[in-house]
């Protein structure tokens, strides 16, 4: 076991001892490695042994977000109609997406813009993530 921590130990200190950029290519290798994305649910922030530093990067790094109708509802029709504006899709596409849910509606837009999307959908009844 005074393996294992010191093992610990010696990975924490290590994380303490790098910069910013140094951090992030952490994490992005972590997250190929296992298959992760630390913005959503933070799965990497456990591998990284909880150490502050990293968490923040993880958080600063998130500036796009992607909108996910993970259900249409009952309102279908204004749902498609909702989707069909917001991304442009024809008719056919449109339906694609909604009776495809969980699929994503616009992706790599700020956090304002995922909000009003968000509210959007919501208000026509539909269940919608922010990531």
């Amino acid at each position: 076991m005074s393996t294992n921590l010191s093992g610990k130990e010696a990975i924490i200190e290590a994380i303490s001892s790098m910069t910013v950029i140094e951090l992030s290519e952490l994490v992005k290798s972590l997250e190929e490695k296992f298959g992760v994305q630390a913005s959503s649910g933070f799965a990497a922030m456990p591998v990284t042994g909880a150490a502050a530093p990293a968490a923040a990067v993880a958080i600063e790094e998130q500036t796009e977000f992607a909108v996910v109708l993970t259900n249409a509802g009952g309102n279908k029709i204004p749902v498609i109609k909702t989707v069909r504006e917001i991304t442009g899709l024809g008719l056919a596409e449109s339906k694609g997406l909604v009776d495809g849910a969980p699929k994503t509606v616009k992706e790599g837009i700020s956090k304002e813009q995922a909000e009003e999307i968000k509210k959007k959908l919501t208000e026509i009844g539909a269940t919608v993530e922010i990531k």
